[in-house]
């Protein structure tokens, strides 16, 4: 019983790293029109405000999750 639920513990783990991956490389476009509005001193476009807080928003839902299954793999071992 508490190796299986490891193993589910550890795939779902890697899965939200792999997630996180994703979600940054997906934000990374819109931080960096958002950086570049900074340097350039200009108002940053609304639509790449937005994606980045919902992108950001999303990425620190995953990392508390991942959290909890860690604290859950660990209560484990």
């Amino acid at each position: 019983m508490a190796m299986s639920e490891k193993r589910r513990l550890k795939k779902e783990i890697k899965l939200c790293m792999n997630t996180i991956k994703e979600i940054e490389r997906k934000r990374s476009r819109s931080q960096s029109a958002l950086v570049q509005a900074i340097l350039l001193q200009e108002q940053p476009d609304e639509t790449d405000v937005e994606w980045f807080n919902k992108y950001t928003g999303e990425i620190t839902a995953c990392r508390n999750h991942m959290i909890e299954l860690q604290k859950k793999l660990s209560s484990l071992e």
